[in-house]
């Protein structure tokens, strides 16, 4: 690549500058990259608001040259990209429709970033890779705590750009905009290069697996189903380690300490019951979300994250709407951490499952960026639970969660039907629950696994009720879940099984001892993955639209 040409836009005194010069009478930038080091640290001589920032490169693009784009969030479509793909963003029906219109505003990035309406143009989060054959060259942010890193590759321009998302930082004192790498060799190999300069702390688990309520009942649980559910488990006693406890269990999101009718012992006798059978217990909770109508919201209004217009910050339109409590007011961030310190330590609880994380970040405020913002909510989230504890989180910049959970989705909900639901064909948004999506991801991102956390790629189901999934396509997830991912959930009543379906329980909850060789599109549709299991190489291969493959031994 040629050397960069860095642009710059920010705003002195109310007004805006914008141009491309490293040294003017409001700043100077030191520079000291190398060939495979990239180190920017701009030095303010008066106080500014940054408003965009970027170095450009020009790159010659092979014709068969692939770019891995990650995702915003932990939910979001992340996969390998050609030439002439189309990155989609939502479509125009979706911004007419009411019930979809805050979805962009929630969960993705499409209120800060645009996207392009042309094949051959993509942007990554925190790190991406350019691929030819089997050669990758990899470059990555060593640290999101300054602001989001996004990679931008665009085929046609035959441009490469490093960009930091740095709307509403404020500096009057020197600051590193970039800290990132770049590595070139084989898969594995610019992974483990890259995941060893951050020096991360090992995870406190490398495997889970078990159970978790959310996809056979949703909202729904009672103690007793809870209760029934732990019992039956008994049929795969030996191959469960947890049993996690998820939404419905609190009267109302935000309110998670009031007692709740459904369940009439509290969640301390849940914990202690779990432990009788001797699993972890994990609990679900949203730490920065309020709905409208919890008791939270009407008592304190003034810990919400408010906008300029002073409205409050929908956080997610789950439950009805969703408010956001905002870490940097005193009170709201003590009452997150009674929250959390009494689930770990008063009621017992293992493992915190924390999801709807993005919500923290979406608007910038204090002068610091929304990756800023996201290091330190999930800094103080780590520091609520302990030292002994595991956090996985759900719902976050993957960027900012590095170092600070154990284990991590690295997919979207995989939903009750293969297919999809209308609002998967709509194109709404790249993280709306879906099979294929969950699928691509858990293939796409398993270089995180055992690097940055162990990979959650949400559960899989074995059971023949309240699901729209062939046999195959139920065991294809499950075969994928147990290839790539290191923490294994399902969300069935074990005691409804066949005996057939609970030796494929144990099969699928078994740690996987495969390697995996290669994982590629063959073409939009279908994908071919080589690996050993058992010392013996195999190949899968797989319609993701619909489920059908196969597998073939000694290939």
């Amino acid at each position: 690549m040629n050397e960069n040409k860095l642009y710059i836009k920010y705003k002195f005194n109310g007004k805006v500058y914008e141009d491309d010069l490293y040294q003017t009478q409001h700043y100077f930038i030191e520079d000291n990259t190398t060939e495979n080091e990239l180190k920017i640290t701009i030095i303010p001589r008066e106080k500014i608001e940054l408003i965009a920032f970027e170095l450009r490169y020009s790159r010659n693009y092979a014709n068969d040259e692939r770019v891995f784009c990650n995702g915003y969030q932990s939910w979001t479509t992340s996969r390998e990209y050609r030439r002439g793909d189309k990155y989609r963003g939502i479509t125009w029906l979706t911004k007419l429709l009411p019930m979809f219109k805050y979805l962009p505003a929630t969960m993705s990035d499409e209120i800060f970033y645009t996207y392009p309406k042309t094949a051959g143009v993509f942007h990554s989060y925190t790190y991406t890779y350019f691929r030819k054959d089997n050669e990758f060259e990899l470059w990555g942010s060593l640290t999101e705590r300054q602001g989001f890193t996004i990679f931008k590759a665009d085929f046609n321009k035959n441009t490469f750009v490093i960009a930091k998302d740095v709307e509403g930082l404020i500096i009057d004192s020197p600051y590193q905009l970039f800290n990132v790498v770049r590595f070139k060799g084989a898969y594995d190999a610019v992974f483990d290069s890259y995941f060893g300069l951050m020096n991360l702390p090992k995870p406190r688990t490398d495997f889970l697996s078990g159970y978790t309520s959310w996809y056979n009942y949703f909202g729904r649980i009672t103690e007793d189903i809870i209760l029934r559910d732990l019992s039956n488990l008994d049929r795969v006693k030996e191959y469960v380690n947890i049993f996690q406890v998820d939404d419905g269990y609190q009267p109302t999101v935000g309110d998670w300490l009031l007692p709740c009718e459904k369940f009439p012992n509290g969640m301390k006798y849940i914990a202690d019951k779990i432990h009788e059978k001797g699993y972890k217990a994990g609990l679900w909770l949203a730490p920065f979300n309020a709905a409208k109508n919890s008791k939270l919201v009407a008592e304190h209004p003034d810990w919400l994250i408010r906008k300029p217009n002073g409205r409050p910050l929908i956080g997610s339109i789950a439950w009805g709407g969703a408010y956001t409590l905002d870490i940097y007011h005193t009170e709201a961030r003590d009452y997150i951490k009674k929250v959390l310190g009494t689930v770990v330590n008063e009621w017992g609880f293992d493992m915190v499952k924390l999801d709807f994380l993005y919500s923290q970040c979406i608007l910038p405020r204090n002068g610091k960026t929304r990756g800023t913002i996201m290091c330190e909510a999930m800094e103080f989230l780590r520091e609520c639970i302990g030292d002994n504890k595991l956090l996985l989180g759900c719902g976050v910049p993957l960027g900012a969660s590095f170092g600070y959970v154990d284990a991590c989705r690295v997919g979207c909900d995989v939903d009750l039907k293969y297919t999809g639901k209308i609002y998967n064909k709509m194109h709404i948004s790249r993280e709306v629950p879906s099979a294929q999506n969950s699928i691509n991801n858990a293939i796409q991102r398993r270089h995180l696994n055992k690097r940055a956390f162990a990979n959650d790629p949400d559960v899989f189901f074995l059971r023949d009720y309240n699901l729209d999934f062939t046999k195959e396509q139920k065991l294809l997830l499950a075969k994928i879940n147990n290839l790539f991912g290191s923490v294994l959930f399902v969300s069935d009543d074990v005691g409804t099984y066949t005996d057939e379906e609970v030796e494929y329980l144990k099969k699928f909850f078994h740690k996987s001892n495969a390697m995996i060789i290669s994982a590629d599109y063959v073409d939009d549709d279908k994908i071919l993955i080589f690996y050993l299991e058992d010392g013996i190489r195999k190949k899968l291969e797989f319609r993701l639209s619909t489920g059908e493959g196969n597998i073939m031994e000694n290939v």
